[in-house]
């Protein structure tokens, strides 16, 4: 028997504000600041204490969730998620529950197949946990926490399970980051834990097309996945795992599993708990938050180009292919830069260029700011990368040289134009200097000439080596092939 995944997707984003959730403390981040120096008796959670919203955590939450097409209801409620762990200094976390802030939302998401829309149940408000760092010394394991984090806005996005492959997963999880990153309320770095990840995962049998779906089967929560490889890779173990159960006649248990990414596969943490047991109630020290409708106008109105938008239009304003435009609207930096370029040079080859050799360039020598910030303070100028890419299209060097050039346009911040003449890249296109080459090339390679002419058309690429030989390089191979091809054929 075939079995179908359903999966549905909870992320949790931390929300890029100065102070957290319901004090003043600062949000830090987590890899750089000492431990325990951004806590007061709120967070720490003391007696007595009162908890005050964060407005601009709200705002950033309200541009999430428009982003995502979501109804923003005009009155949310705080409730408090009561559970006893050692990151939990309350011993309950406040959350939204029954009445969250926005609802019935969605995401296009990009597919083999072209697109496909991802359901989104719910977005609402929450404050993030401490963290817990395990030590084993031998003989004496414990465990140090840090609350440093607790308290950070969280914004928790829950998916409808419409779901049904790791790499439909992996996709809602890039676009969503993307739309975070897009509208600045989240920096993305999967490696600083800002976005996390847990899956729900279930399978249940495959029916024929047109059918009724059969019902959804048992399924498992895999918590705290932070990064999209472990996501996917969690994602396909527990379908493999799930669906191997039910082709020999077991059940699947409910539970809450974690991610060995060492091992490779997912193991046991606890019984999954329904909502019943955290015993949720309405927040006693926080009034119901109201939004009024003048305030989701103004969010929406500074909303900037989404990704998907920016994508559609980059396919119709610049001729671009879905991929290609893709790559270039994942991140709004670089995005903008490719957009400037291309006001003075033709777009598919800034295109080229920008995903080619530039992105190597960046790669290699950003890995301390990262590929975002050095498209928005780049070593090249957008203009002046245009002036490299109009010099390769009118032909006056060949790619080989453009990479060249470009190397050094970025090490040294010269322009193209002056690389080119202090080299003596120029390429030669001068039709009678070129057919004259082409000639004395074909006299000098005589069986050459004939294999060609006995149907071995291969031969024309040494012809052509032979050429750019004595051209050292500087021929336009276009004139070349064509000049060539002329000959040959007399």
């Amino acid at each position: 028997m075939e079995f179908e995944p359903v999966i549905g997707l909870e992320v949790h984003a931390e929300l890029q504000t100065q102070s957290k959730m319901f004090c003043s403390c600062a949000v830090v981040d987590s890899t750089f600041a000492a431990p325990n120096t951004a806590v007061c008796p709120v967070c720490a959670g003391m007696p007595g204490t009162l908890p005050v919203v964060n407005r601009t955590a709200v705002e950033y939450a309200i541009k999430v969730a428009l982003a995502l097409e979501c109804e923003v209801q005009n009155t949310s409620i705080f409730a408090r998620k009561n559970y006893f762990y050692p990151d939990l200094p309350k011993g309950y976390q406040i959350s939204q529950y029954e009445s969250p802030l926005a609802v019935n939302g969605k995401l296009m998401i990009r597919t083999a197949e072209g697109g496909q829309v991802i359901r989104v149940r719910r977005v609402h408000l929450e404050e993030d946990t401490g963290k817990l760092t395990h030590v084993d010394a031998g003989d004496k394991s414990y465990s140090l926490v840090d609350l440093n984090r607790a308290g950070v806005p969280l914004l928790e996005i829950v998916s409808e399970p419409d779901i049904h492959s790791a790499e439909a997963a992996r996709a809602y999880g890039e676009a969503l980051r993307d739309i975070l990153r897009y509208l600045q309320v989240n920096s993305g770095d999967m490696e600083k834990g800002v976005i996390r990840f847990e899956a729900n995962v279930s399978v249940r049998p495959r029916v024929a097309p047109g059918a009724d779906p059969a019902p959804l089967g048992t399924r498992t929560e895999v918590k705290n996945l932070n990064s999209f490889r472990a996501m996917e890779r969690a994602i396909v173990y527990e379908i493999d795992r799930q669906s191997k159960i039910l082709a020999a006649g077991g059940v699947v248990e409910q539970e809450t599993l974690g991610w060995s990414e060492a091992r490779g596969q997912t193991f046991s943490q606890r019984s999954k708990e329904e909502a019943h047991d955290y015993r949720y109630f309405p927040e006693p020290d926080l009034p119901p938050l109201v939004v009024e409708d003048d305030w989701v106008k103004r969010v929406e109105a500074g909303l900037p180009e989404l990704p998907y938008a920016k994508h559609q239009r980059f396919m119709k304003q610049y001729g671009l292919n879905s991929y290609n435009a893709w790559r270039l609207t994942e991140d709004q930096a670089v995005a903008d830069y490719f957009e400037r370029a291309a006001n003075s040079a033709p777009a598919q080859g800034v295109a080229n260029m920008i995903l080619g050799d530039l992105f190597s360039l960046v790669n290699q020598s950003a890995a301390d700011r990262g590929t975002a910030q050095a498209f928005r303070d780049p070593n090249i100028a957008p203009e002046a990368f245009a002036e490299l890419v109009r010099i390769v299209a009118d032909g006056q060097i060949n790619l080989s040289s453009a990479k060249e050039v470009l190397g050094e346009m970025f090490s040294s911040g010269k322009g193209a134009s002056s690389i080119v003449e202090a080299r003596g890249l120029k390429q030669v296109s001068d039709q009678s200097h070129i057919s004259g080459l082409v000639a004395e090339t074909l006299k000098e390679n005589p069986s050459e000439v004939e294999s060609y002419k006995a149907g071995k058309t291969a031969v024309s690429n040494f012809l052509f080596g032979q050429v750019m030989k004595k051209a050292a390089g500087k021929a336009n191979p276009q004139v070349v092939r064509a000049e060539l091809e002329r000959q040959l054929l007399q």
